[in-house]
């Protein structure tokens, strides 16, 4: 759920564009423009209209569509507008036409009366339900902030996590460098959304795309390297935990145990990466990103190399390679 009261207000200066965008302006009822949204549901409200009002969802957006419409200007003709009444004492966040249709002045002076806000959008029913319906979702999605860095590499979003200071802004520069893309440094915001894709963006996107470089200042990683060496969001597929090496410590070697790490009850695949003088971290997330991409494809390069090594020993070659006839060593 949305940290903060979400409003119809708020719905209304949603900055959407393409395939998200809602195409919606008040009509009626701006009064009740601070009318808070609570769910990310919708609701037809034929039954209610017609005077059915058991188990109707006046907590959700009413979506009026032609054949709402349609009754609407029935009663309208037949000046039956009883169950408006009824219908508006519910409290309903707004109203939605779709198609660009216009409600009668009835039904505008019961909304004005009520302070209920009327809004209106040109796309059809079901393609307004499809976005809105995707919107409120992203909106009222379980979510976080992790310190971090968020990369696209080969595709892959990884996330950067470690302490301050072990080289997790440096390794993502180089990895812009190599013609990856950077999606927010410093502060990643992750949502849970369809309850198994976690989606991180930064904060604010002003100044997601800045960078913080010790020794060199704040940089603009779009005015540097261009808006293709950056992206608004990106899937987290993969955390790369950054860590000092630590001599006593045992790395892992093989990697035929994968590690996960669960965020907002979702795991998501983990490796540790050491950190010393002389490991080239970019190159080795590379490779990390492209195993992980094999992984998803049903290759596991770990488990094929254990299984290789055991049809080895199987056929005797292992036993043939240590004892051997040739004694000249």
């Amino acid at each position: 759920m949305a940290d903060k009261k979400f409003t119809v207000l708020d719905l209304l200066d949603l900055d959407l564009s393409g395939h998200d965008a809602l195409e919606l302006k008040c009509i009626a009822g701006r009064r009740g423009l601070p009318r808070a949204i609570t769910i990310p549901e919708l609701n037809r409200p034929g039954l209610a209209l017609s005077g059915f009002y058991e188990s109707f969802a006046g907590d959700r957006l009413q979506i009026f569509g032609r054949g709402e419409w349609a009754y609407l200007m029935k009663l309208k003709k037949e000046q039956k507008i009883e169950s408006l009444e009824i219908f508006f004492s519910n409290n309903v966040p707004c109203c939605v036409f779709t198609y660009g249709l216009e409600p009668p002045d009835e039904f505008r002076l019961l909304a004005e009366n009520a302070c209920c806000p009327i809004l209106q959008t040109s796309l059809p029913s079901t393609e307004f339900s499809n976005r809105i319906t995707r919107v409120l979702s992203n909106i009222f999605a379980a979510h976080k902030t992790m310190h971090g860095v968020l990369v696209e590499v080969f595709g892959i979003g990884i996330l950067l996590n470690g302490h301050s200071g072990v080289g997790k802004s440096e390794t993502a520069l180089e990895l812009v460098e190599r013609g990856h893309r950077l999606v927010a440094d410093d502060i990643i915001e992750i949502r849970c959304v369809n309850g198994n894709i976690l989606l991180g963006r930064g904060p604010n996107t002003t100044i997601s795309h800045h960078m913080e470089i010790r020794g060199l200042g704040i940089i603009n990683i779009s005015q540097l390297y261009g808006v293709g060496a950056i992206r608004n969001q990106k899937e987290v597929q993969l955390i790369v935990q950054l860590e000092d090496w630590d001599s006593s410590k045992e790395y892992d070697r093989l990697g035929t145990e994968q590690n996960y790490k669960e965020v907002l009850g979702v795991k998501v695949p983990m490796i540790t990466i050491p950190v010393k003088p002389g490991r080239n971290l970019p190159i080795i997330i590379e490779a990390a990103a492209m195993n992980e991409r094999l992984k998803d494809m049903g290759y596991n390069s770990a488990k094929d190399f254990n299984q290789n090594i055991l049809k080895w020993i199987e056929k005797g070659d292992a036993k043939a390679a240590y004892y051997g006839t040739d004694d000249s060593y």
